[in-house]
């Protein structure tokens, strides 16, 4: 019998990070160009390492990783953090952020810093000539509660102007597009 109990924020870090750091493992040019504009593959993940113990801290949450430039090294210690903090009690306990609200630590990671990986696992991948092996399903769930909030996310400065991306293009092409990364396009 399959359940069908969502993923809790430990379990979707598992696999979205998990993910990711195959694609980690894949990528021989660190230099190569990115979609973000600016980005190589190596500030990829170095934006992944450095801007969630920022935004933990916030609450007094320490997340003891830094970034050294190394990035298969870098992800590796800072994804095995990010679990055991969520494998932790202190996942269910009380996380205030100025601009987030209140809500349980886990959750929090999850809907900020998890979904962030798994949209700069496209990043990643095409700045390495991977196949980001997203999944269709939760790309469409993702864009669907994206685009209530386009006008929010766009005046933030974290996304670009949507690209055009044709109506009945899979969701990871729809989403990316969306988050204004041109899927027919090359990296950079």
């Amino acid at each position: 019998m399959t359940s069908t109990a969502p993923e809790t924020p430990s379990a979707r870090h598992a696999r979205v990070a998990g993910r990711f750091g195959e694609v980690v493992a894949g990528v021989a040019d660190w230099s190569s160009p990115a979609p973000v504009e600016g980005w190589t593959a190596a500030d990829v993940v170095g934006h992944l390492v450095e801007w969630l113990p920022g935004l933990l801290a916030a609450d007094g949450v320490v997340l003891d990783v830094e970034w050294t430039g190394d990035p298969a090294q870098d992800w590796s210690r800072h994804a095995a953090a990010v679990q055991a903090l969520l494998d932790s009690p202190r996942a269910a306990e009380p996380f205030t952020h100025q601009h987030l609200g209140t809500q349980p630590l886990g959750q929090a990671v999850d809907r900020f810093y998890t979904t962030d990986v798994l949209l700069h696992t496209w990043d990643l991948a095409r700045a390495s000539g991977q196949d980001a092996g997203l999944d269709e399903a939760e790309c469409a769930e993702l864009l669907a509660g994206m685009q209530p909030m386009d006008e929010f996310l766009r005046s933030s400065g974290q996304y670009g102007p949507k690209v055009p991306v044709p109506d009945d293009a899979p969701a990871v092409d729809r989403l990316m597009g969306f988050l204004g990364r041109d899927p027919a396009g090359n990296p950079g």
